[in-house]
């Protein structure tokens, strides 16, 4: 049964937390945004909890704005988030607990969260907040920049063995021993990884470690740079530009010929076909490395034809592309996004969304401050 998320006052308690709260503090406009986007999914919410006979459970609402919090602040596990509930009044005030009521058991908390993770929450969530009015007028819908992220997943390399079983490992004492990869040949068609099988071995270019990990696509519009979409998908070579047209597809009500600004790695030629059949200009970076297959090789040709190269608009979408990076670097160092805690594709995609609502509701304050 769903908990409700209505704060009663306690009859005794001389502890007012709205009172506590200075009158500036940017939570209180994050609260009142992340508030009337939570309203918006109420219907959402009741298809998840079915009425039934029962103990109520943590209200979704109060869920979410725990998990908020929890990237806002960088609390590394729901441990600490709950013992950081428990004295901090900030924290209760933001979620909705009263000052004498307890805070829930971490285990608690994580099984009911999963449930948020396992469905659309978290795009939903995402896409009710930027279709406030207030935060409309902030976003571009004509200017957008779309970049990928290595999310490493929550599984060692030790884990990745054979789909055959027939691994030549030595024998020692304990569940972890050690491996033997001496001469063995590991991909992804032969191996998986026996604790997370939807996480795939990647390395991200010549000389770096191969990991397993997820990749991590955002759509960020080139006004303010706020993040409109993310996509998370198995690691391969080609699932960046899936991914985009993905983003793209399920734009609705989008207008002809909005610009796509990324780096060198979309500069193929058939994936600027697809974005021109979509009336997408793109304003990709030029890949123009030297093939390695011959001494003598020359340059590779570029699929951005030289009319593109010499508009104005294209140095303008160089230059707000890589602010894209802020939103991978923020949700990484302070969101705890650098290696997930999680283990599924569907997981750590609703984490990776969830991240970038943080973010978004991080930037919001000072840009809703500026006048338009």
């Amino acid at each position: 049964m769903r908990g409700s998320d209505h704060r009663t006052g306690s009859l005794f308690s001389l502890v007012d937390l709205e009172a506590r709260v200075r009158r500036d503090h940017p939570l209180r406009l994050i609260r009142e945004i992340a508030n009337e986007a939570l309203e918006a999914l109420s219907e959402d919410f009741a298809a998840l909890y079915p009425p039934r006979l029962g103990r109520p459970s943590i209200p979704p609402e109060r869920l979410l704005r725990a998990m908020l919090l929890q990237a806002f602040y960088g609390i590394r596990s729901e441990r600490q988030l709950m013992e950081r509930m428990e004295f901090d009044l900030l924290f209760r005030w933001f979620v909705g607990l009263g000052v004498d009521d307890p805070a829930w058991d971490h285990s608690s908390f994580t099984k009911n969260r999963d449930r948020l993770l396992n469905g659309e929450i978290a795009g939903k969530f995402l896409r009710a907040i930027l279709a406030q009015p207030q935060v409309k007028r902030l976003l571009s819908s004509d200017h957008f920049s779309v970049d990928g992220t290595l999310i490493e997943a929550w599984a060692s390399i030790k884990s990745f063995r054979r789909k055959d079983g027939d691994d030549n490992d030595p024998d020692g004492p304990g569940r972890n021993a050690e491996r033997g990869f001496h001469k063995e040949k590991r991909s992804n068609e032969t191996h998986q990884s026996t604790t997370d099988p939807q996480a795939r071995l990647y390395r991200k270019g010549r000389g770096q470690p191969a990991k397993l990990c997820y990749m991590g696509q955002a759509l960020m519009e080139n006004r303010h740079g706020l993040a409109v979409d993310g996509v998370v998908t198995q690691a391969t070579g080609t699932a960046e530009r899936e991914a985009t047209l993905a983003m793209l597809d399920r734009r609705s009500g989008r207008r002809r010929g909005i610009t796509l600004g990324a780096d060198k790695a979309y500069d193929v030629r058939g994936f600027i076909e697809e974005l021109r059949r979509r009336h997408v200009i793109a304003h990709m970076a030029v890949d123009g490395h030297v093939r390695r297959t011959a001494p003598d090789a020359k340059p590779r040709s570029s699929a951005i034809d030289g009319r593109t190269l010499r508009h104005a608009g294209y140095a303008i979408s160089q230059r707000c592309r890589k602010r894209i990076e802020e939103i991978f670097g923020w949700t990484k160092s302070a969101a705890g996004l650098a290696r997930i805690k999680l283990r599924g594709r569907a997981k750590v995609a609703a984490a990776f969304t969830l991240g970038l609502v943080a973010y978004n509701l991080v930037r919001l304050p000072k840009l809703l401050a500026v006048p338009a």
